[in-house]
């Protein structure tokens, strides 16, 4: 059964490989058509943080097809002010069904019962908080879309529009943008921004591990700051090995 997985996976990700190369140049609003109503119809969700620049990508699915599932991690750590621009974007795009995910009860129990773990040991918390909830989230579907960009971080320097996690596809139609061309797309379209930009979060987590970016840092500096930590887990190695652990 293992191997056999194993051969799927593969298959799965030289069919990932060969969409990068056919449609990854793409413009992303059509990266997002063809996904969603070609590749992957009725089998594909976007995964949104509601945070810096989200209002981009969604704007694009609303578009595209406004009952796409979009799946919300509520980590029960977010900043109020996300909590009420999600609900916004929601409103102001006619999304119907945004879907949110929460951590699961006992584990929390568990692992971060006064809820200070972020304080000992934040890729525990990440792990019980994000990484579970993320797999879950996702489990029903083939694919699904994320907001993340090359520029954002050294981490994601390479990033591709197609790859796979495990048995499933994983999409970034934004990954060629730069900020500029966020910029560009956010005053064109008249899109609200999150109210923490303004303060100088130019990327959005949970607030005890956030912090404003400094001058010439890159988006990402402000997450788990003064940590070797750059990435919560949820699009890390993580995630595949949690989601093979969800059950069917």
């Amino acid at each position: 059964m293992a191997a056999k997985q194993r051969l799927l996976e593969t298959e799965l990700a030289e069919q990932a490989a060969a969409y990068d190369t056919r449609y990854g140049d793409l413009d992303p609003r059509k990266v997002i058509e063809r996904a969603a109503t070609d590749l992957f119809v009725r089998d594909i969700a976007a995964v949104s943080s509601f945070g810096a620049d989200s209002a981009v990508l969604l704007h694009m699915i609303a578009e595209v097809d406004r009952s796409l599932p979009i799946v919300f991690l509520d980590t029960g750590k977010h900043f109020e002010e996300t909590l009420h621009y999600r609900d916004a974007l929601v409103a102001d795009f006619g999304l119907t069904d945004l879907r949110i995910v929460t951590p699961e009860e006992a584990a929390l129990n568990r692992a971060d019962p006064d809820g200070s773990l972020h304080q000992r040991d934040t890729e525990a918390c990440c792990a019980v908080r994000k990484v579970e909830t993320m797999a879950r989230g996702v489990e029903p579907f083939g694919a699904w879309f994320t907001g993340r960009k090359r520029f954002q971080a050294a981490t994601r320097a390479a990033l591709p529009v197609f790859e796979t996690v495990g048995p499933r596809v994983r999409i970034n139609p934004l990954a060629r943008w730069s900020g500029g061309d966020l910029a560009d797309y956010m005053q064109r379209h008249g899109l609200r921004a999150n109210p923490l930009v303004a303060y100088g979060y130019l990327s959005i987590g949970c607030f005890p591990c956030t912090q404003p970016v400094k001058p010439g840092e890159d988006a990402r500096s402000g997450r788990w700051a003064g940590q070797a930590k750059t990435e919560c887990g949820i699009h890390l190695g993580g995630l595949e090995r949690t989601l093979n652990d969800v059950p069917h």
